[in-house]
């Protein structure tokens, strides 16, 4: 007999109790989720992943008393090793900052499809970031650069050359476009983009924008002047 696979243990924690519900029968139906607790605010959020240590905690942000982020702060604080995923109903980016901030792995909406709801419970657990490219957006318009973060101390392995690249990346720009706003070849753009994922210890370009956004190298006053062209053709665009 083969090994039992791992099940996915998950705390819910939002104050609308048909929407734990909800959640709740709809996990409880997907093989290797297993539902383990809920909370109804941040405060027992901590309290109870304490107590349970569950995998992933699907989190709303707001929430009366203790709220989303600072409840994402107490599991800090404790040492908790949950993986977040926010689930919510807003798109403010004043909200969606702070919580990727303070250590959420992924962000999505309420009205998220069930399948996907599931499959971003599975990516986070699996140590992926997952955001929608809105939220994204939203994180790099959002005057990061106020964070305080020691941008020069943040990346000291990264070149010049990456750094700009990796602003660009944050910037949710492809390989061909950073290679027309640096007068780069893309090939050469390739190169610096992988350097740059296996100097951060990071799997893809989402993470790495992340990862820029959280260390405030990526403010608005930073991006090249240089004016990126739309009418390129169509071609090989990832790295």
């Amino acid at each position: 007999m083969g090994a039992r696979p791992e099940v996915i243990r998950v705390l819910i924690a939002d104050d609308h109790r048909m929407v734990r519900q909800g959640l709740r029968t709809f996990l409880e139906l997907q093989d290797g989720i297993e539902v383990v607790g809920e909370a109804a605010d941040g405060a027992e959020c901590a309290q109870i992943a304490a107590e349970l240590k569950p995998d992933v905690i699907l989190l709303d942000l707001v929430m009366p008393g203790v709220d989303g982020v600072a409840a994402m702060e107490l599991l800090r604080e404790a040492g908790s090793t949950a993986r977040v995923l926010v689930v919510t109903s807003f798109t403010d980016r004043r909200m969606i900052v702070p919580a990727i901030k303070a250590g959420a792995r992924g962000y999505v909406y309420k009205d998220v499809d069930p399948s996907a709801l599931a499959a971003a419970v599975r990516s986070v657990h699996a140590g992926h970031v997952l955001l929608e490219p809105e939220v994204a957006a939203a994180l790099l318009d959002s005057g990061s650069s106020g964070s305080g973060a020691d941008s020069g101390s943040a990346a000291p392995a990264l070149t010049a050359r990456e750094r700009e690249v990796l602003i660009l990346i944050a910037r949710g720009r492809s390989n061909r476009e950073i290679a027309r706003t640096l007068v780069l070849a893309e090939k050469t753009v390739k190169t610096h983009v992988s350097n740059i994922l296996m100097k951060l210890g990071v799997a893809d370009r989402t993470q790495a924008a992340l990862w820029a956004v959280r260390h405030g190298i990526a403010p608005e006053d930073e991006e090249p002047s240089r004016s990126v062209g739309r009418g390129a053709s169509s071609g090989s665009q990832q790295g």
